[in-house]
């Protein structure tokens, strides 16, 4: 089985490419000069939302030099603690809503202090993928299209992300402890 899904895993971009290819061959497309036209498209986007990923980027140093985010973990423990949670799952929770690559940082820190197996661990993996970025899609995306207002999808987000973290931390509860 293991050597089945190995294949799969191998082969699975190469014949989607392939496929892709050939469908725009039966119909008549000319798909390398497609090509080229949504690369060209591609760059022009990334060229607009370097302003956004910078400023998202400066945004989230900020937030973990200022020191805000130990404050809030501090703050929180004493609730956490008394629900059985740990307290290093904190900056995690925080942190999601942010950033991707900073997520990860802290989930890589809390993974070599428990060690892989642990269960806090396997929450802070779960609370991982249950989640959003939610601040960088808004910067990002948002600002890529030259959208301003913000209006109900930051509550919205937020919202979301309040709650995957919530439902990551009870299925973990009952899955890990």
């Amino acid at each position: 089985m293991s050597e089945i899904m190995a294949f799969i895993s191998i082969s699975a971009i190469p014949i989607l490419i392939g496929l892709i290819i050939t469908h725009g061959l039966y119909q008549k497309v000319p798909v390398y000069e497609v090509f080229i036209q949504g690369a060209k498209q591609g760059f022009t986007i990334g060229v607009k939302i370097i302003p956004y990923l910078v400023a998202m980027m400066v945004a989230v140093g900020m937030f973990r030099a200022s020191g805000a985010l130990d404050l809030i973990a501090e703050v929180l423990k004493p609730l956490l603690i008394a629900c059985n949670i740990s307290p290093d799952l904190i900056p995690l929770a925080f942190m999601r809503s942010l950033s991707g690559s900073g997520t990860l940082g802290i989930f890589s820190e809390i993974a070599s202090i428990h060690g892989p197996d642990s269960p806090i661990t396997k929450t802070a993996a779960v609370m991982t993928g249950s989640s959003e970025t939610t601040f960088y899609v808004l910067a990002v995306y948002f600002g890529s299209i030259g959208i301003t207002k913000y209006r109900h999808a930051i509550i919205a987000g937020l919202i979301a992300d309040f709650a995957g973290i919530v439902i990551a931390l009870c299925l973990s509860k009952i899955l890990f402890y």
